[in-house]
């Protein structure tokens, strides 16, 4: 048998699981930094960068079939300069690089294969290639001998190439060459309810009235602009923005995509009916589907989705927390190197584990001897509790009792399997998606253990990505924070610090929010373009700045300090903030109207431009159970605060404080007189109490 650590190359200093995973191939790898790119610049030879994360199937399939060849690594090793990238360790590089690569190919994805000059610009590349010919594409060693021969004989196309590259890339946001106002000159918005038709229209022209979602297999969660559409329904009655979103969080919950008995949702699923799902688990998705979650119980009151907030939240405490409080990045797809083997069933095993219980376990979960994948089952909800009681005469509590008993024998079993890699790295953007989620659950449901997490979570971003009491950092791992931190990553984290304070009364958390919104204005708004940056002005190893916009797994950092800036420029009174996010809202204004479903985030905020925001302000002591009551209150875009005293901020300023606890709601920096109890609240707002 071969030795796996027969060879060993510089990734094995590295802490990230994707990298360490390479570190014994015989390609020489080396991660990106300035040692790797001087190697290249003395030796002239071509870069090869090749960007992947830990839970791509894709990646670990190109590994075992090219990169783990000794005689296709010889020839890397000898003809080129070849880095490996965690594209979650840096974001910033694979922005760029992958950009390239969609201008040469016409597509992306991963692994992200790109073939650079010395100075680091890029001229070829694509993403995943077989070791021999098949599927239309090259082999990879074809590739290799092809860029060596382009390097050696004929420079000059590849300077040519590289140089369209690299404007192509300098220059791929360019709708922004639209004028921007100077910040407070315009202060009207522009919107109005035709906008938001026009928007709901052109997503309901892709939704899937079926099977739910949107579009064609594969198939993605589009957690954004399913909370757009419950946000419609709710403002403006709408019954099919209402209809498509339920109907698509049924179908996720109730498919494969979910797993049915340990909890959360994997990637996408390949299949229109959410069956078959690309089984890798990533903290974002979650995070989020948590989030949407909260807004459809609150706009419903099904408990199923309240069910299913508990379960996944469930699993990432169990399965994705790290001892010291922060949450891991991914668990793997793949375990002893199959696809999904840690997740499907045969019928022969459940009947084993769960024996006179299996008969209805397996009708609940469409289990069959045939299976429903590869000849194995993947679990899903085929049988309604109203069917299986009809059929089995036993009453739906009864059944679910039993159901859950029988979840919980399995999964016992399944923990004893090999168990997918899990990449243990933190991450602060997707560790402050999930802290807002946290603060979501925690108003949803009033458990108090939602609210522990949240705030736990929070000190742990707080003292483990920061430095001087700022934070600096982007991932965390092994005590050692690395990377400088991105936009997305200080985006989420404010709009985490603003949901935060919307569960705990006082301002210390807005403070903190208003403290890093100044140092995102200072180092990454450009007052250019009126837009922001990806990377920080001082960060000197990328060959161009990027200004990312599109809403696609996670939203846009762009997308979200708009958002922190509308709110915070209220409750700071700061006309200025206000003007900068109005200005970013205007600029995407047609580019959002018309393709929807890649701005989904700022959908949201278009909708919340038109239906107005109310702030809303707890005061006085004896307040926690008007503040809960308000939390459970669902209104899209509030500004919800609470404290005994005045504080320092201007939210809080003008009002009174004293035993009896008061609410006030104020719109367009005016405010109504105070009511003392919820069902004042609501007539005032003219609320409809579920």
């Amino acid at each position: 048998m071969k030795n796996p650590h027969a060879f060993t190359n510089e990734l094995i200093h590295e802490s990230s699981p994707y990298l360490l995973q390479h570190a014994h191939n015989p390609v020489q790898w080396h991660p990106w930094g300035e040692k790797a790119l001087s190697l290249a610049r003395k030796a002239d030879k071509p870069i090869l960068v090749s960007i992947g994360y830990s839970a791509c199937h894709w990646c670990h399939v190109m590994e075992r079939e090219s990169f783990e060849d000794e005689s296709v690594a010889a020839y890397m090793n000898e003809h080129f300069i070849n880095i490996k990238i965690d594209r979650e360790e840096r974001p910033d590089l694979d922005h760029i690089y992958m950009d390239a690569v969609q201008a040469i190919a016409g597509n992306g994805g991963w692994p992200l294969n790109v073939f650079l000059t010395t100075d680091a610009r890029p001229f070829y590349g694509g993403t995943y290639f077989p070791p021999v010919k098949a599927f239309n594409r090259a082999s990879w060693k074809d590739v290799l001998v092809f860029i060596k021969d382009l390097w050696e004989n004929k420079r000059s196309e590849v300077e040519k190439q590289a140089a369209i590259l690299l404007e192509h890339i300098s220059t791929a946001s360019g709708f922004l060459s639209r004028k921007i106002q100077p910040a407070g000159v315009d202060d009207s918005n522009g919107y109005t309810q035709n906008h938001i038709s026009q928007i709901v229209g052109n997503i309901l022209k892709q939704a899937d009235t079926q099977e739910g979602g949107f579009g064609r297999a594969p198939k993605f969660p589009q957690t954004f602009i399913l909370q757009f559409l419950l946000q419609n329904s709710f403002l403006n009655k709408d019954e099919q923005s209402l209809q498509q979103a339920e109907l698509s969080l049924r179908k996720m919950l109730h498919g494969g995509i979910y797993d049915q008995i340990g909890g959360g949702l994997s990637r996408y699923s390949t299949d229109t009916n959410w069956l078959v799902p690309h089984f890798e688990k990533m903290l974002y998705d979650n995070a989020l589907l948590v989030s949407v979650l909260c807004d459809a119980y609150l706009v419903t009151g099904n408990e199923l989705y309240k069910d299913s907030i508990d379960k996944t939240i469930e699993f990432l405490i169990r399965e994705m927390k790290d001892a010291d409080g922060g949450f891991y990045a991914a668990i793997d797809a793949d375990s002893e190197g199959v696809e999904g083997k840690f997740y499907v069933w045969t019928k022969e095993e459940i009947d084993n584990i769960l024996g006179s219980d299996s008969e209805i376990f397996c009708k609940r979960f469409g289990v069959t001897t045939n299976g429903n994948w590869e000849h194995k089952n993947i679990l899903s909800i085929q049988t309604s509790w109203e069917q299986l009681s009809e059929e089995s005469g036993i009453e739906i509590e009864k059944l679910k009792q039993n159901i859950s008993a029988a979840s919980t024998r399995l999964l016992a079993v399944r923990n004893k399997r090999v168990r997918p890699a899990t990449d243990d790295k933190m991450l602060l953007g997707w560790n402050a998606l999930l802290l807002t989620a946290f603060c979501k659950s925690s108003a949803v449901s009033g458990n108090e253990l939602y609210k522990q997490e949240a705030i736990q979570l929070y000190q742990f971003l707080v003292n483990n990505f920061s430095e001087n009491g700022l934070l600096r950092y982007h991932s965390f791992k092994n005590q050692t924070a690395k990377h400088p931190a991105y936009l997305d990553d200080y985006a989420a984290f404010i709009q985490a610090c603003i949901d935060l304070q919307q569960i705990v009364p006082g301002e210390e958390f807005l403070l903190n929010a208003i403290k890093t919104t100044d140092f995102v204005l200072q180092h990454f708004y450009s007052e250019e373009n009126g837009f922001f940056y990806y990377t920080h002005k001082n960060q000197q190893d990328i060959i161009a700045r990027k200004i990312e916009m599109y809403d696609g797994a996670t939203a846009s950092g762009n997308s979200i300090m708009a958002g922190n800036l509308f709110y915070l420029s209220l409750v700071s009174d700061n006309r200025k903030w206000w003007a900068i996010a109005n200005n970013m809202l205007n600029v995407m204004q047609e580019i959002i109207i018309g393709y929807p479903s890649s701005f989904g985030y700022w959908c949201q905020l278009i909708q919340q431009q038109v239906s107005g925001t109310k702030e809303i302000i707890i005061t006085g002591k004896n307040q926690q159970k008007l503040f809960c009551s308000l939390q459970k209150t669902y209104l899209p875009g509030k500004v919800l605060h609470s404290a005994e005293v005045q504080g320092k901020l201007p939210v809080f300023r003008d009002k009174t404080y004293g035993e009896k606890p008061l609410i006030y709601v104020c719109s367009n920096y005016s405010c109504s007189p105070p009511v003392e109890d919820i069902e004042a609240f609501y007539q005032l707002l003219k609320i409809t109490r579920k």
